[in-house]
C-alpha cells in the first residue's frame, strides 16, 4: 500500500480540517469542576508529583489542562481524561505487563502519548523505563507532562516527536537496515524502530482520522511491530455498532467486527488474535450521553 503524509507546513491537514483526517475542535470553555480522581487515581497523582495536599494537587493539575488546551482543544483534556490511568483499566493491560516479564528487552512504544501519563503508570507498575519510548505530534504536550508530574530529573523515557503519516518520520515501505539498531535514547524516527516493537499502545488516536487514514495508519504501526508470538497493539478509542462516520467532523468508528477484519487483511488472518468490544463511556462534560468506545488488542500469532 502507498502511503502518503499528510503533515503541512501550519500543522497536519488534518488538524487545518481536510477531509482526509482530523477536523477542527471547537474549543468550549473549561470546568475545573469536573475533576473527580477516584482514590487510586489520587494516590497514583500523589506519588507522582509528590503533592500530598488534595486542594493544591488539583490546582495543579487544572493549571497544566489549562496550557495544554491552549496547545490544541481536544476534547480529552477538557474532559481531564489524561488522569484517568487509561492504560491499567485496558483488558490487555496484564498481558503487556506478563509479555516484559517473559520477554525482559521488549521495547514499548506508546504512540499519540500526550504527557505521557500512560508510561508513567507502567514505569509504576514495573515496566522497565529503559523499555519505553514516546510519541507524539505535538512536543509540547511532553513538556507539559514534565510540568505535570515534576520528574524532569528523574523520567528519563525518550520521546520523538512527529506525525505518523509523514515518510520521513515512519517510512511506509520497511526500511533496510544495517549495523545494530540504535539506543532508545538515539532513535530519532518511528522508521528507525520498524521490526523492533513489541508493545504498542494506542488510545484516542486512530478515531482522529477517516477511513482511509486509519487503514493507512494500521499498516504504518503493523511496521514497527516485532514479527515474534506474543507482540501486540492495544488501546480504545472511539467506535460503533455499525461502522460508519462518527460525527459532522468526517471521523469514522468501526465496529468490532469490521476492526477486526482491517488487522486480519493487515497482518494476515491466521497470523494474528485480534479482540475488540464496544464499552459505554460517559464523561462529566455530558454525563446523560453514553460514548461507544472500542477496546481492543491485536496479538500476533
Amino acid at each position: 500500500m502507498s502511503i502518503t503524509s499528510i503533515s503541512a507546513q501550519n500543522g497536519s491537514k488534518a488538524e487545518r480540517g481536510d477531509s482526509t483526517g482530523l477536523h477542527f475542535y471547537q474549543a468550549f470553555p473549561l470546568n475545573k469542576d469536573i475533576l473527580n480522581l477516584t482514590d487510586t487515581e489520587l494516590a497514583f497523582f500523589k506519588h507522582t508529583t509528590g503533592i500530598q495536599n488534595e486542594t493544591e494537587l488539583k490546582e495543579h493539575i487544572c493549571h497544566v489542562q489549562e496550557e495544554a488546551y491552549k496547545v490544541f482543544p481536544y476534547p480529552c483534556i477538557r474532559n481531564f481524561n489524561f488522569t484517568k490511568l487509561k492504560i491499567s483499566r485496558l483488558p490487555p493491560y496484564p498481558q503487556m505487563m506478563e509479555l516484559v516479564r517473559n520477554r525482559p528487552d521488549a521495547i514499548y512504544l506508546d504512540i499519540g502519548c500526550c504527557f505521557g501519563n500512560d508510561a508513567r503508570k507502567a514505569v509504576v507498575d514495573g515496566y522497565p523505563m529503559q523499555n519505553i519510548i514516546c510519541s507524539d505530534l505535538r512536543p509540547q504536550y511532553w513538556d507539559l507532562g514534565f510540568e505535570l508530574f515534576r520528574d524532569k530529573d528523574t523520567f528519563h523515557v525518550p520521546f520523538i516527536a512527529g506525525d505518523a503519516f509523514d515518510p520521513d518520520f515512519l517510512s511506509p515501505t520497511l526500511v533496510e537496515k544495517s549495523g545494530p539498531d540504535p539506543a532508545l535514547k538515539e532513535v530519532k524516527t518511528l522508521t528507525e524502530l520498524q521490526g523492533n516493537i513489541s508493545v504498542i499502545h494506542a488510545s484516542s488516536f486512530f478515531h482522529l482520522f477517516d477511513e482511509e487514514h486509519q487503514e493507512r495508519l494500521a499498516y504504518l504501526t503493523a511496521s514497527l511491530l516485532l514479527k515474534k508470538p506474543g507482540t501486540m497493539i492495544f488501546g480504545s478509542h472511539g467506535g460503533l455498532t455499525v461502522p460508519g462516520i462518527r460525527n459532522e467532523r468526517g471521523a469514522y468508528g468501526h465496529s468490532p467486527e469490521s476492526w477486526t477484519q482491517l488487522w486480519e487483511t493487515v497482518l494476515g488472518k491466521g497470523n494474528c488474535e485480534v479482540k475488540a468490544e464496544l464499552r459505554a463511556w460517559k464523561t462529566d462534560t455530558e454525563p446523560d450521553r453514553a460514548h461507544e468506545v472500542l477496546t481492543w488488542c491485536v496479538t500476533l500469532s
